[in-house]
């Protein structure tokens, strides 16, 4: 099967039982409503149980989302939903734009039009892009994988095919999250294919390959190191969790709604920057959006256990490796743990590396715009 149109829609019957499931919950005795300290906050998690129940609306979510032009394409055996929009511009170059975990294809909604039509949004129309958004398999509308060894590596190989069945031989790569690790292996394995690629986060799993007598871990590296070990013992239990034993937790949360919530939304509240928006970094509209799509998918357990394939399979090179792709990194001030520029460069050439004043680790939501202009800026000099 060729290229099919799609359009979302949850039937009714879904909709009633995820009504009946959040009127039926049962909450936990903690002892601190209000504290994060052990993990999503009661007394939050009630208000956005509340507001899921008796003001947020998913037809009309569901309907925003249907003016985009969604398309659903059968890939190495699995159907990618994805979004795909022309350029507006004298010659708009492709970018395929890959989200994360707990994220969705939702997040480049409003980063969309700024790289399609640059010269609407006070940019210049020669930096314009067609850009393809392809939900990750197991992801939203996209299928589960149907067998282990689906890793950001083979994800990678995926968005290969699917360009290159969109006519797109060579093009750009830009994420975050997962989607950082899906664009710097598309860099990685496909070198002749790839013009650019464009990340606002690095992989945890990014290890380049280390001559002490040569080129000597830094201070500033060893610093970063240490910050990320931190990181793990303290907020990692649940990347321990998703890439050891996903279908455990999936049990919970394919059959309990407010379990999904709390799961995601306390990633939103320590992964974001929350001076605009204290609860969550992002409207609660939008943050209950992105949940009702991993609650409406039935995909939970595939979207966790892409966690456990990419431990197996984890972004680190031998000693010497050298990937000739230029990359780009934007540096989120609420981004997690990031290593400095020369930590990357033992691998890439960074031609561009900005830190940024505001925003969090869900940079295309929080800031699309400063976002935009720094993918514009990194691929101008590559257009030729």
């Amino acid at each position: 099967m060729g290229i099919r149109e799609y359009k979302i829609h949850v039937s009714d019957d879904a909709i009633a039982d995820l009504r009946a499931r959040l009127q039926a919950v049962r909450w936990p005795v903690v002892l601190d409503d209000t504290s994060w300290a052990d993990g999503a906050s009661l007394t939050e998690i009630r208000q956005l149980v509340q507001y899921w129940l008796h003001n947020f609306d998913w037809r009309s979510q569901e309907q925003r989302l249907n003016c985009l032009p969604q398309f659903l394409l059968d890939v190495g055996g699995t159907d990618i939903h994805f979004v795909h929009q022309k350029g507006i511009g004298p010659a708009p170059i492709p970018l395929i734009l890959t989200h994360g975990w707990p994220g969705s294809f939702c997040e480049m909604e409003h980063i969309l039009p700024l790289l399609t039509d640059p010269g609407a949004h006070g940019g210049d129309p020669a930096d314009a892009f067609d850009v393809v958004i392809p939900s990750l398999p197991g992801f939203g509308f996209s299928a589960r994988p149907t067998k282990a060894g689906t890793s950001s590596k083979t994800i990678a190989m995926l968005w290969r095919e699917l360009m290159c069945e969109l006519g797109y031989e060579r093009f750009a790569t830009q994420g975050g999250d997962i989607g950082a690790g899906v664009s710097m292996w598309l860099a990685r394995l496909f070198p002749e294919s790839i013009l650019g690629a464009h990340v606002n986060y690095i992989p945890g799993s990014f290890k380049p390959g280390i001559v002490n007598v040569s080129q000597p871990v830094s201070a500033e590296e060893n610093s970063f190191l240490e910050r990320a070990g931190r990181f793990s013992a303290e907020e990692g239990a649940y990347s321990a969790l998703q890439a050891t034993k996903p279908q455990t937790l999936a049990f919970s949360l394919t059959d309990s709604p407010v379990g999904l919530a709390a799961w995601i939304a306390e990633k939103f509240h320590t992964w974001t920057d929350r001076r605009n928006a204290p609860q969550s970094g992002v409207p609660l509209d939008v943050l209950l959006t992105d949940i009702s799509l991993y609650w409406f998918s039935e995909n939970v357990d595939a979207s966790l256990r892409l966690y456990k394939e990419n431990r197996l399979n984890p972004l680190a090179f031998e000693v010497g490796e050298r990937v000739d792709v230029p990359l780009g990194v934007a540096v989120f001030p609420y981004e997690l743990p990031t290593p400095p520029r020369s930590w990357v460069e033992r691998v890439f050439p960074v031609t561009r590396w900005t830190e940024m004043p505001a925003g969090g680790h869900f940079a295309a939501l929080e800031q699309p715009k400063l976002l935009a202009e720094d993918i514009r800026a990194f691929f101008r000099p590559l257009r030729q």
